[in-house]
């Protein structure tokens, strides 16, 4: 799940270079943490955010023949 973020975030921003990923995994939960420069929060979240709903429910539908819960947190 984290190269899928990685590869939505890069495709959004301006700064590709300053994204960054984590993952951290418990259990059958995971949460993918993304953080981007500041400049481009907004192209991110996206208007009343969309864009961030449209990221994790990308990630939740590919995340669900594995059996996990992914939440992904902007950051």
């Amino acid at each position: 799940m984290k190269e899928l973020v990685e590869v939505i975030a890069k495709a959004l921003v301006e700064n590709p270079d300053e994204v960054t990923v984590t993952e951290e995994a418990d259990g059958d939960n995971v949460v993918v943490k993304l953080h981007v420069a500041s400049s481009d929060m907004g192209k991110v979240i996206g208007k009343q955010g969309r864009i961030a709903k449209a990221i994790r429910s990308v990630v939740k539908a590919a995340s669900s023949k594995d059996n996990k819960r992914v939440d992904v947190t902007i950051e």
